[in-house]
């Protein structure tokens, strides 16, 4: 997870995800080829270590069948960057280790969920849904079961129904003097 969204940012689609699923864990940091959690992950021979990012040489879990014998009774291990897309690329610029990797990737089966952002690109999905769309093909392609499929939208419809929620009951001051009424509804109410 990029810095900006671990310390600014308390209720991320990544913490969300990582909340909901058994074995997750968020790392921290930008350059993380030297950094100890990542490498005790990364070098352990009973891991095999995958980064879901897009991009040439990714497997496209939606048109590629998933080599399930280059896990050779290992764990699939995939790692997500947890950013925004630019900081996401700063964080492939400063971990040259973590982008040779092999790499996988899908063609979102639906446009992003977010009612509250907007996603810059139509292929653009929260980390949340990633892991999601992530989880299914894994599941599709026979490599590990996804038993609870609505487990993380539901979490993630509850998290912005929450978000508009709030958003319509505090009076925000940045909001005042811009047509709204101190304790009237926000942007978003």
């Amino acid at each position: 997870m990029h810095p900006m969204e671990w310390r600014r940012e308390r209720c991320t689609t990544g913490r969300l995800a990582c909340l909901n699923l058994e074995g997750s864990e968020i790392i921290p940091g930008i350059a993380f080829d030297a950094e100890s959690r990542y490498r005790a992950i990364a070098d352990d021979p009973h891991n095999y270590c995958m980064l879901l990012y897009p991009g040439p040489g990714a497997l496209d879990l939606g048109r590629d069948p998933f080599p399930r014998e280059v896990l050779g009774g290992r764990r699939l291990v995939v790692f997500l960057i947890d950013a925004t897309w630019a900081c996401a690329r700063v964080v492939a610029r400063e971990s040259p280790g973590l982008m040779t990797l092999p790499r996988l990737a899908f063609t979102p089966r639906e446009k992003s969920r977010w009612t509250i952002k907007r996603q810059p690109a139509a292929w653009c999905l929260s980390t949340l849904e990633a892991v999601h769309e992530l989880l299914l093909s894994l599941d599709e392609a026979g490599v590990g079961p996804y038993p609870d499929r609505e487990r993380l939208l539901s979490a993630f419809a509850a998290m912005q129904a929450y978000q508009v929620e709030r958003q319509a009951l505090e009076a925000s001051p940045r909001w005042i003097g811009k047509g709204r009424k101190k304790g009237g509804p926000g942007p978003l109410g």
